[in-house]
């Protein structure tokens, strides 16, 4: 009997159970794959993601982080969202460039029209429900258009996500391949005004294609750190690039 006593006690305790791993940030990769995003543009987008998780100005605010570690998941969204790569621990170049070849050998499963804020929503559940615990909990939301067709609204699902303590940025993305102008050419203060929220929040935009590898970068490199810019709406490229 009193064998029993001392496991429920232990059990009480949360011995025996998965200990969360620390990292600086849990961080959701949200990226678009619409329909208006065409398959060569979700290949663009992936390896401008895989560039700048492996970049050493990337790796190095990594490393001068407060646990050297971050958590970070790709997930494409549409109608529906899609983790293109799962949870991932990167601490260093062996496992950054490990999440870049999961990330440009995976199939496209994101499709529709635009549902942004169940993604947003879905954003919050991945980071409440993964094996991490980062001191800071962001949602890296990339898209070229301010639309949802279903879904939570985008307003009520941002309020949620903000009240559960994570910050969610924004990457407008004016142009890819330039074929035909931006639709929205102040699509990142719309973003400002519609998505971001949270401690610290902040756009950076992308107005061409050689623009988007440095705006992800630059974006991952605040996210990191935990920078933040003058203002709400950042520049494309300054001091980080």
């Amino acid at each position: 009997m009193l064998r029993w006593i001392w496991v429920w006690a232990f059990l009480s305790l949360g011995v025996g159970q998965a200990v969360a791993q620390d990292v600086e940030v849990e961080l959701v990769l949200l990226a678009d794959a619409s329909g208006s995003i065409s398959q060569a543009e979700i290949a663009f987008q992936r390896e401008g993601y895989a560039k700048a998780i492996t970049d050493p100005r990337v790796l190095s605010a990594i490393s001068n982080s407060a646990y050297g570690a971050i958590a970070v998941t790709y997930v494409e969204w549409a109608a529906n969202t899609a983790v293109v790569v799962d949870w991932m621990k990167i601490d260093g170049p062996k496992s950054a460039s490990e999440f870049a070849a999961a990330l440009s050998g995976a199939g496209r499963s994101a499709f529709g029209r635009n549902a942004i804020g169940a993604a947003l929503l879905d954003g919050k559940r991945l980071i409440e429900n993964n094996a991490f615990d980062g001191w800071r909990k962001v949602i890296d939301f990339s898209g070229d258009s301010p639309n949802s067709f279903s879904g939570p609204p985008i307003e009520a699902a941002r309020q949620e996500v903000v009240a559960s303590g994570i910050t969610i940025n924004a990457l407008p993305i004016l142009c890819r391949f330039c074929d035909t102008p931006a639709r929205y050419p102040d699509l990142g203060a719309i973003y400002k005004d519609l998505i971001i929220g949270g401690r610290g929040a902040f756009v950076v935009t992308a107005e061409s294609q050689e623009d988007l590898a440095q705006a992800i970068r630059r974006k991952l490199i605040l996210e990191i750190s935990g920078g933040f810019p003058n203002t709400g709406l950042a520049q494309t490229c300054v001091d980080l690039c």
